[in-house]
């Protein structure tokens, strides 16, 4: 076996001869006259006739019919040969007697030599001449029958080619030619036809290949290249010059839509991508162009969308809108711009948070964070009841439809003992129930409210000690706009109570039913409230209660004891009432009908909304409301703030 430093050795030795054979090709290639070849004068195809037909010259007929009729891309042609096999029929072979003798042997191989040459015709060497000698020493020769047939073939496909070309000179001289040969009439009067559409067809490839170079490639209608070119695949479909000069007419069109696309302007490159496609639908170079002119779009709408995302990223809203705009226009089925665009609608409606989504503010001035809040989506809803409902009393009529266009956030749950008591700590202020003094608690003993005037907000529901998770009771309307103000404050942001048209919207949640939850008694825990399973300290129950029903809290339960709304809002129809923004109005007559709060300069009562753990299921109701002078303080009553965005 070689050694290792053998196989090395033959491997480069290999590697340089390959080398050296690729770089002699491509120079040949390339540099020809650096081997003394004049690439002018290397001949295009092997001539069919010998040295030249009797009283015939050097044959500059057919480079000029093809300077003539250049209308693009060089005709791509098969050989010959391949195309004598293609057409090739079989020839009626006579039943050979008797062997072929020595003399027509010798004839039949000088004659194969001839035909390998291409020296058909035209000469006494020539491979016809030659069989038909053959021919003639020996009639039922099968090879010499052949041969002539080949020799036929082969003239025909050669004349099939000049008249493909467009030259006219060439086929005829080879036409005559084919006269001399024995059973060639049919092909003989075949090619005659295809010779007089050629003279008719000829001229007018001429002027089509006139109208391309002057740049009238599809236009005007009526005088363009393409309208000639169509003109001659009528005369002659199978005309390849005509073929070709409709490719180079589809070429030109896609060079205006890459000029196009060059400029910006994929509106114009749409339109001659279409009227391309109408030239030639599904041509590769159609294929080839459309796929770089979508990639191009989608490079620049995707350039475009990136200024629009800085844009937006720098509050600039206007730019943002403007910019991803033109990335649409530039390419409508950008994928990013369906996210974009939800960034962009959340920026205008909710400052570029999303509906659903929780966030808290930092103060700014001192260390802390507002309660928790979550972004409430924008949409319609139909406010207040339709009537006949015993509770209604007219106050929630008539029903009108309220439009919410601008998005707003709201507290996930009421303000609680602890965020209060952060606020009063902080600011100084003195509540209501500290200032005014007491509050309505609930009374065991009764089962109903009374005053003390020992209770503030500090107190649960029955006046004890109250932990900070509890929602945060006896507080009035004025202690709840004083906290919304604090945080406004703090934190630079605008918080405030909500509407009225805000609250039943954020309560509802999308739904159209009684409650949130549905139209009858929960059949899970929801909300904390009266429910028949219920008991107090003294076992009582609730008269009116949602039946078989049980949250097991006789008063406010821990903020988020239970279970969310649809929007994401904990307690807000249970646990406690609460404090909104809006003047008390016995009816919704000339009510807002965009979602702000109906206030009347000075009004001293306010409206509370929602039901709470010691409602009964028609105070549960999604549209009931109630009114409230605003310096109530009750063990029922608290309250959650807003966030405009």
């Amino acid at each position: 076996m070689p050694s290792n430093a053998t196989l090395r050795r033959q491997r480069f030795l290999g590697g340089a001869l390959g080398l050296i054979v690729l770089a002699f090709a491509l120079t040949y290639h390339f540099f020809p006259r650096l081997f003394h070849v004049n690439p002018e004068q290397m001949p295009k195809r092997s001539m069919s006739l010998g040295p030249m037909l009797p009283g015939s010259g050097p044959q500059p007929a057919r480079a000029a019919a093809m300077n003539e009729l250049n209308a693009g891309p060089p005709l791509t042609l098969a050989p010959t040969a391949v195309i004598v096999a293609r057409n090739k029929k079989n020839a009626n072979l006579p039943v050979q007697k008797n062997a072929d003798t020595p003399e027509v042997k010798a004839l039949l191989a000088r004659a194969t030599k001839a035909l390998h040459a291409g020296q058909l015709v035209g000469t006494p060497d020539s491979a016809a001449a030659l069989l038909m000698q053959a021919l003639k020493d020996q009639p039922d020769s099968r090879r010499a029958v052949q041969g002539m047939f080949d020799v036929r073939a082969r003239l025909v496909a050669e004349i099939d080619q000049d008249i493909a070309v467009g030259d006219a000179d060439s086929a005829s001289q080879l036409l005559e030619a084919l006269r001399t040969l024995p059973n060639a009439n049919e092909e003989v009067a075949q090619l005659e036809a295809n010779l007089k559409t050629l003279a008719r067809v000829r001229p007018m490839l001429a002027k089509a290949a006139t109208l391309l170079q002057q740049g009238k490639a599809e236009q005007p209608k009526g005088a363009s290249a393409l309208d000639l070119y169509r003109e001659v695949q009528q005369l002659d479909p199978q005309n390849a010059v005509a073929e070709q000069g409709i490719f180079q007419v589809q070429r030109a069109v896609l060079d205006r839509a890459l000029a196009a696309v060059a400029q910006n302007d994929f509106a114009g490159a749409d339109k001659e991508l279409a009227d391309a496609q109408a030239i030639r639908p599904g041509s590769q170079q159609m294929l080839d162009v459309q796929r770089r002119v979508d990639d191009m779009r989608e490079q620049r709408a995707s350039g475009v969308l990136a200024q629009a995302r800085s844009a937006l990223d720098a509050g600039n809203l206007t730019m943002a809108t403007t910019l991803a705009a033109q990335a649409r226009a530039i390419d409508p089925g950008l994928a990013a711009l369906a996210d974009f665009n939800v960034q962009l609608v959340n920026a205008r409606l909710y400052a570029s948070y999303k509906p659903g989504q929780v966030f808290s503010d930092r103060y700014v001035d001192l260390p802390g964070k507002t309660p928790d809040m979550v972004v409430i989506p924008t949409g319609s809803y139909e406010m207040g009841s339709a009537g006949g409902k015993p509770h209604s009393l007219e106050v929630a009529t008539p029903q009108h439809e309220v439009t919410l266009s601008k998005g707003f956030a709201m507290a996930r749950s009421e303000i609680t003992v602890g965020q209060f008591r952060e606020f009063v700590r902080a600011s100084g202020y003195v509540p209501e129930s500290v200032k005014l003094g007491g509050a309505s608690v609930y009374d065991e003993r009764s089962g109903a409210l009374r005053e003390d005037d020992r209770a503030d907000w500090q107190d649960d529901y029955a006046g004890r000690k109250a932990d900070d998770d509890l929602p945060v009771v006896n507080v009035s309307w004025n202690d709840a706009v004083a906290y919304a103000a604090w945080l406004s404050r703090r934190t630079g942001k605008v918080y405030r109570l909500p509407s009225e048209a805000e609250f039943e919207y954020a309560l509802r949640g999308g739904t159209t039913t009684r409650y949130w939850w549905g139209d009858g008694v929960p059949t899970s825990k929801v909300e904390n409230l009266t429910g028949s399973g219920d008991r107090s300290r003294s076992s009582r129950r609730w008269s009116h209660a949602f039946r078989g029903y049980r949250d097991g809290y006789w008063g406010p339960a821990p903020v988020m004891s239970f279970k969310p709304n649809p929007f994401g809002l904990y307690d807000i129809d249970g646990n406690v009432s609460e404090w909104v923004a809006d003047c008390w109005h016995d009816n919704y007559i000339r009510a807002p009908m965009d979602g702000s709060a109906w206030l009347n300069p000075g009004c001293s009562a306010h409206v509370v909304r929602g039901g709470s753990w010691g409602s009964s299921p028609d105070q549960d109701d999604s549209d009931f409301r109630q009114g409230a002078n605003s310096d109530v303080r009750s063990g029922r009553v608290g309250f959650r703030v807003v966030r405009e965005l």
